[in-house]
């Protein structure tokens, strides 16, 4: 079985003032960090992250089409590669449903992110009305055949984020999950211009200390995209299983 990489990515979201940043850090006992550790805070707090760490990867949550023009209040990927952010999330389900993203903007944005040289966190998943009404796989294939289209690197990792998951306290069995991150690899495996055994697939979606073993050990789980269990340094230490 090929061994792939494992993270525990941060996602704060629009939380954190500075101090809480520093203190995050401050707290951070790194001989406990057993997997990559990445945080993705507001794109502000960018810099002040990098000034007080050298455990974690920084990234960004977001980004633009474009690299530079007249698109107030975007954030140019290569202004994220300029200031030494290292990766950004690309089509988290609140980008998609809250600010209506669709997958071409999502691809492009992909694109652009990977001729900047930044890693891509790639998010795919389903609504809990898609899920009853069997439609998981069908959503998932449409999500990366669309939004990965004409994208080949190594610097791809996919989040499998189960709409109906994310901020809920609702989790996907283990059995849930492996299901549908077999479902994605085998996906890319035969669609897509990517490799499949070599991809990391993170889970995300109220990943946290009390459930994050359970689903580490499903063998097509590399990973967690997590939210507010990555906020304060011990419960993201406890990530680190």
């Amino acid at each position: 079985m090929t061994e792939r990489t494992k993270y525990i990515v941060g996602n704060w979201k629009m939380n954190q003032n500075t101090q809480d940043v520093i203190a995050f850090f401050d707290a951070i006992d790194s001989t406990k960090l057993r997997h990559e550790a990445w945080i993705a805070p507001q794109a502000i707090h960018i810099p002040i992250c990098l000034q007080n760490t050298d455990d974690f990867k920084i990234g960004a949550q977001n980004c633009a089409t474009e690299n530079s023009g007249a698109f107030t209040g975007e954030i140019s990927p290569a202004s994220l590669k300029d200031i030494g952010a290292e990766f950004v999330i690309i089509g988290h389900s609140e980008r998609r449903s809250i600010f209506k993203e669709d997958d071409q903007t999502l691809n492009k944005k992909t694109k652009l992110a990977l001729e900047n040289d930044l890693f891509v966190i790639f998010c795919i998943g389903e609504t809990l009305e898609e899920r009853e009404a069997g439609k998981v796989e069908e959503v998932l294939a449409t999500q990366l055949a669309q939004g990965l289209a004409g994208v080949s690197s190594e610097k791809i990792i996919i989040a499998y984020e189960p709409v109906w998951a994310i901020g809920t306290g609702v989790t996907a069995s283990p059995e849930q999950a492996q299901e549908a991150h077999a479902f994605i690899r085998q996906y890319i495996n035969e669609n897509l211009s990517l490799d499949g055994e070599k991809t990391s697939i993170l889970y995300g979606g109220s990943v946290k200390p009390a459930n994050v073993e359970d689903l580490l050990s499903c063998k097509d789980i590399d990973g967690g995209l997590v939210g507010g269990a990555a906020l304060k340094a011990d419960s993201y230490l406890g990530l680190h299983v």
